[in-house]
């Protein structure tokens, strides 16, 4: 299922569970794990000026500074790197969602792992911003179709069999394509699938038990027919929730019932070509102690053409790209 996972980080010196994350996956699934950083940029309009990692003073990018951030990371890392496949290390100048999605395409990868990332995140001691999931998340979400994976500070991967998947359903066209995915990861891993559909419980008090008891009666059927396909011969239990905030509701009943994974589509809104992660995605992925995989609706996105060059995001070909390779035996 999983044949290339490719990780972005912006630490280099201190260990990323973004990364460790990927590395687990590759483990399990004895993938390819690849590795991006993009080195943090000192001028907006010459993204080959940067900041250095350890002094954050501006220098130009070139082969020697380059190579500093590979052996840095190769070192922080080396001792999770899975034993078997392929480990690439990759630096390049540039919009960090556009390298990613440069490379996820010359990849085509299996799945991106992502974390919230804050741009001072060494300093800080933390891995995202309040209550957002950061413009470099939303940028790969909203343009590319692949899962995406994100990963906050709290999570921790063991094993990463997930045997027990959340879905969040809302009965969209994005929510089948997650679907479609957790039943993947069932056949794959053995899974429980669990979809999940919050009922909003309305503002005033004339909204009785009888009320609500009848709605999510209605919305279990619904939830049934809406799943019946997906979830067909796998074990799974639907889970029917009142409440005000769906993210909240979906974190919750994450953490009850220790799940493994949530899996979201994502859909909100559209401003042409443009989709978005939604408040629900975001808020989810930011306060999860579990992975939470982001599935888009391929035909709702830019199309991506494989034999479209760089210039598709809006990038020339000659970004004095770095790349280390360290190859495992099997």
């Amino acid at each position: 299922m999983f044949r290339h996972i490719l990780a972005a980080t912006d630490l280099v010196d201190v260990r990323d569970p973004v990364v460790a994350a990927a590395a687990q996956i590759a483990a399990r699934n004895q993938a390819d794990l690849h590795i991006l950083h993009v080195p943090e940029s000192a001028q907006t309009e010459n993204r080959l000026r940067v900041k250095h990692f350890k002094t954050g003073e501006e220098i130009d990018y070139g082969p020697d500074y380059a190579k500093t951030l590979i052996s840095a990371i190769d070192a922080v890392y080396a001792d999770i790197f899975p034993p078997e496949g392929e480990v690439n290390i990759r630096v390049a100048p540039g919009l960090p969602w556009a390298e990613i999605l440069r490379w996820s395409r010359q990849l085509k990868a299996s799945m991106i792992v992502l974390g919230p990332h804050s741009g001072r995140a060494a300093e800080k001691g933390v891995v995202r911003t309040a209550g957002k999931i950061g413009s470099t998340v939303e940028g790969v979400v909203m343009r590319e179709n692949c899962p995406v994976m994100i990963v906050n500070p709290a999570v921790r991967i063991g094993t990463a069999e997930f045997q027990k998947i959340l879905v969040g359903i809302d009965f969209s066209v994005s929510c089948e394509c997650a679907l479609s995915f957790a039943r993947q990861m069932a056949d794959r891993f053995g899974s429980a699938i669990f979809p999940f559909h919050m009922l909003p419980v309305p503002p005033y008090p004339k909204y009785s038990r009888e009320d609500f008891e009848a709605d999510r009666a209605a919305a279990r059927e619904r939830l049934e027919t809406f799943c019946a396909d997906a979830v067909k011969g796998v074990s799974h239990e639907y889970q029917i929730r009142a409440g005000a905030l769906p993210h909240q509701e979906i974190v919750n009943t994450a953490r009850e019932m220790a799940a493994d994974l949530i899996v979201m589509g994502s859909h909100t809104k559209a401003e042409g070509q443009k989709w978005y992660a939604g408040s629900a995605v975001e808020r989810t992925a930011f306060r999860s102690t579990c992975p939470v995989v982001v599935i888009t609706d391929p035909a709702a996105l830019l199309a991506w053409d494989e034999n479209q060059d760089a210039s598709a995001i809006g990038r020339d070909k000659d970004r004095l790209i770095h790349v280390f390779t360290r190859k495992r035996e099997h």
